[in-house]
């Protein structure tokens, strides 16, 4: 028993460490933009296309991905992910244009978008179903820790501007991903698809009590005799059966996105120091920031399994909505702030912070727990390429439009459009999202293939 644990925390740690690559190379590029644009010089246009490349390489790689994990395996797909964030860290760190930072970032899209879709599907695949919620939460965990990370290495090397350093350091996590990968065990329900039913056994009896490993196989297997071999066509994901569990995985990935979250990790600083704090004081608030992001994310990850999933989005989205109308009212009735004693100031950290607790508590893990919950394992890696192509299309369009929107309109109108997502987010979870908590993967599949409506709303 105590040495399945270990092998059990292994194969979870190295498989969410790519969940540290996709925060930290999206976090980063907050800081190490500010030196990029002191060293060359260059336009708003070209500075917006050095933060948005990684997004448009992610939507690309998410597209991808679904069908690559499906053919060459989990486990592989993470291999090949770390490899090409060693190749883009390498190329942005030693980048000698715009143009050629550019291309690598589109590189390193590539992989987190790949990461985004293969870490949770390979979490979520191999834990046992009584913890499945959190351990496939350490993907969520990962990723803030990553972003922290990216705000403490920008903070270090602010005095020295090395934003080379700053991008290339994610070449080490990379290394230790393909290295712990190559003795990680590809998922059972994988192998089973893929004829190796005794290497998926195998791989049970390693992390599983043994009396558990007979049934555990038999719903794996009874699962895979209803599925058609080869490849998925793309029209399958229209089929009435598969339909209602997409429309849920397309809308909790958009829903993410667009309640304004990328708004908070990419530009805190620049929300700052619109409402009056110097530029270090606005950095050392975004280590406050990604500091609550983490703790709020450890809390979520010891309770999913015990709340359940569809209460903590409800939650979450009260939390979000309240604190982003707070703020866009605030910042539209008050006086502009001078200094960060200004009543507007004040209102404006503590909004963003309450936001921030609010998701990565919530829907920062919880969706990237549901996604492969309640997609069928015939369209599972293609369906979760669509819905990952979608989320990272919304987070491309939110971090494009943010700084236009600000300009243009102010910033209480902007907030107060975000809150107007969360109720919209807030109706489509209440009316069309399942819960999840405590079934296997075989038993929501089951109600798929037997037609029953999955949308119920009801837990």
């Amino acid at each position: 028993m105590g040495s399945m644990q270990v092998s059990g925390r292994k194969v979870y740690f190295f498989g969410a460490l790519g969940g540290l690559l996709f925060g930290y190379d999206t976090g980063v590029i907050s800081g190490a933009i500010l030196f990029i644009t002191k060293d060359w010089k260059v336009s708003s246009f070209v500075e917006g296309a050095i933060v948005a490349s990684l997004l448009l390489g992610a939507m690309i790689g998410a597209a991808c991905a679904g069908r690559l994990s499906d053919r060459l395996g989990r486990r592989r797909l993470i291999m090949i992910a770390a490899v090409i964030f060693a190749i883009g860290a390498l190329g942005a760190a030693t980048a000698a244009s715009p143009g050629i930072l550019i291309a690598f970032r589109f590189v390193l899209g590539l992989a987190v978008g790949s990461a985004a879709l293969v870490v949770p599907l390979y979490l979520s695949e191999i834990a046992p179903k009584e913890i499945r919620g959190a351990i496939s939460s350490l993907n969520q965990l990962m990723i803030v820790s990553g972003i922290l990370v990216a705000f403490l290495v920008n903070a270090v090397l602010a005095s020295s501007g090395n934003w080379r350093l700053m991008l290339g350091l994610a070449v080490v996590p990379s290394v230790v991903l393909f290295a712990g990968m190559i003795f990680m065990p590809e998922t059972p329900r994988f192998l089973v698809r893929a004829g190796e039913e005794d290497e998926a056994r195998d791989v049970l009896e390693g992390m599983r009590d043994n009396g558990r490993v007979d049934s555990e196989m038999r719903d794996i297997q009874e699962v895979d005799e209803e599925e058609e071999e080869g490849r998925v066509p793309l029209r399958t994901l229209l089929e009435p059966w598969v339909r209602p569990a997409l429309v849920v995985a397309i809308g909790l990935a958009v829903f993410q996105q667009l309640i304004g979250i990328n708004t908070i990790i990419y530009y805190a600083p620049t929300t700052l120091t619109n409402v009056g704090y110097g530029p270090e004081s606005a950095i050392y608030a975004n280590i406050v920031i990604g500091v609550l992001n983490l703790a709020a994310t450890i809390v979520a990850i010891r309770i999913v399994d015990r709340v359940g999933r569809k209460p903590m989005l409800l939650g979450g989205l009260v939390g979000m909505v309240t604190s982003l109308a707070v703020l866009g009212i605030s910042l539209q009735v008050l006086s502009e702030p001078k200094s960060p004693s200004d009543p507007a100031a004040i209102i404006t950290l503590v909004c963003l912070a309450t936001f921030i607790v609010s998701f990565a508590a919530t829907w920062g893990p919880v969706v990237w727990v549901m996604l492969p919950e309640v997609l069928p394992l015939r369209v599972r890696g293609t369906a979760m390429g669509v819905a990952l192509f979608l989320h990272w299309g919304a987070n491309f369009a939110v971090s494009q439009t943010f700084p236009v929107f600000l300009k243009s309109w102010g910033p209480g109108p902007v907030f107060l459009g975000y809150a107007g997502m969360g109720v919209l987010a807030l109706l489509f979870v209440k009316a069309l999202v399942p819960e999840t908590k405590g079934r296997s993967l075989e038993d929501i599949e089951g109600d798929l293939h037997a037609e029953e409506p999955v949308l119920t709303g009801q837990t």
